[in-house]
């Protein structure tokens, strides 16, 4: 038996299962360019909830901001972890599924289970000292980026004080990578190649599988040095409060703070910038008046970095929106398409100044993304230094020719073409730690930068325009 739901779609009331409701494929070249429309087109013709085919595989796509939460907050009705997915245990998934890969890697953002809380427990404890600003160790991180910042900036200017960049590939994206190396206590510029293989995995190219197997025995290598000799560092914190992960473990865990929280971050920002110099004047006011997390906040309501979050499975047969979710099918929530329901965006006012803590960029409920402070405190301090240090940023392709790359979990720029201009570069001081009174010594050494690979990968992007 079937009743209508919007414009003469179809939604089921008598307990069809999800393989046989043959679901329009969501990864489309619509999809790709235009995913707003798509999600409208699901929502107009299912309601909050939709199913949808993944690469092959059926799946519910949650699209209600309102259901959305009621996934989210509820850990234990919407548990993660493969091993609740139905149609996975009994052989149903292809073997060869693209997004099995990513999926497989049983870190802190997949995991269910009993093993969960205490790994969370110890990402909080781990993360502290880097999040909390009353930790010296946080008030060094943020000295930390402010210097990587500059140095991507005066890299790009050695192409002359007014020029061209592509602002993706020589800021966004190696600013945060930049931070996750020193967060994760690599010495010197030695995990350079790592972030180098990290990008290739990111970009999912020919040689990513190769540069996923590199990058994770260069975090295992890692691993074994801090558990030898720990340091003021991310691994050794997590190793201290979380002594059983093995070496194959905390390589994932390393893994995940890599690759999640850059791309994550390097999607913000870029975006962030699109949003000041294209936007009204009210974007432009409120970043001159230092608000830059607010213009963040506004930016992830209509462009959230995370699209769409890594599955969810009903732990019991649920009713949500108009249909029933059977125990064991994946559920993936969309901060995309519920940040456009006009249940929630019609309650949000443009205008303002003071932009809502709502959204779902960073989740919601006992599973929130655990990094999300020290991200946050990573783009907004990019995208005040590059405001500070340029005196004038346009795009130099209007804003709808924009290349924009989506994938199941992501969406971001490709690249980001500017037209720079430098203002002229204070006298440098010498950064100072009030804690310990004394001059920070842990600051990059631009020497050994320059001998690093991916110093020389980003020398090469340098582009001169008149």
């Amino acid at each position: 038996m079937k009743s209508q739901w919007g414009d003469g779609g179809s939604v089921d009331l008598d307990g069809t299962r999800l393989e046989e409701m043959s679901p329009e494929p969501l990864l489309t070249r619509d999809y790709e360019t235009r995913p707003a429309l798509v999600y409208e087109r699901l929502r107009q013709r299912h309601g909050p909830v939709a199913p949808v085919d993944l690469l092959g595989v059926p799946a519910w796509l949650v699209l209600g901001y309102r259901e959305s939460l009621q996934v989210l907050q509820d850990d234990d009705g919407w548990p993660k972890g493969l091993e609740n997915w139905t149609a996975r245990s009994e052989g149903r998934v292809p073997a060869d599924w693209p997004l099995g890969p990513s999926l497989e890697v049983n870190h802190v953002l997949i995991q269910g289970g009993p093993g969960y809380r205490p790994l969370r427990a110890a990402w909080d404890v781990a993360l502290k000292p880097f999040q909390d600003p009353g930790h010296p160790q946080a008030r060094r991180l943020k000295r930390a980026v402010t210097e990587y910042a500059d140095e991507l900036i005066s890299l790009m200017g050695q192409g002359g004080s007014t020029g061209l960049a592509d602002l993706s590939a020589q800021f966004s994206r190696p600013l945060p990578l930049m931070v996750a190396s020193r967060l994760l206590g690599f010495p010197g510029s030695q995990g350079d190649d790592a972030l180098m293989d990290m990008w290739r995995v990111l970009d999912a190219g020919p040689d990513a599988e190769p540069a996923l197997e590199r990058l994770l025995a260069t975090l295992a290598e890692l691993a074994a040095v801090k558990l030898d000799k720990p340091g003021d560092d991310f691994p050794s914190y997590l190793i201290a409060a979380h002594p059983e992960l093995s070496l194959d473990e905390l390589a994932r865990e390393l893994f995940m703070l890599l690759g999640m929280t850059s791309d994550h971050v390097g999607i913000l920002i870029s975006n962030t910038v699109v949003e000041v110099i294209s936007g009204e004047g009210g974007v432009r006011a409120s970043l001159s008046a230092g608000m830059v997390r607010e213009t963040m906040n506004r930016v992830v309501m209509r462009k959230p970095p995370l699209v769409n979050f890594v599955p969810r499975f009903a732990a019991r047969d649920t009713a949500l929106g108009k249909y029933t979710i059977r125990a064991g099918d994946p559920v993936w929530v969309s901060a995309a398409a519920a940040h456009a329901d006009p249940l929630f965006a019609g309650n949000v006012c443009p205008s303002t100044t003071v932009s809502t803590r709502a959204h779902l960029s960073w989740g919601a409920g006992p599973r929130q993304c655990p990094a999300r402070e020290l991200a946050s405190t990573v783009a907004s301090v990019g995208v005040g230094r590059l405001f500070e240090r340029f005196s004038h940023l346009d795009l130099a392709l209007p804003v709808d020719q924009l290349p924009w790359r989506s994938s199941p979990f992501m969406r971001g720029l490709r690249s980001l073409p500017v037209r720079y201009e430098l203002a002229p570069v204070p006298e440098r001081r010498l950064a100072y730690d009030p804690v310990t009174q004394s001059a920070d010594t842990e600051l990059p050494d631009p020497t050994a930068r320059q001998r690093s690979s991916l110093w020389r990968y980003l020398t090469g992007l340098i582009r001169t325009g008149r």
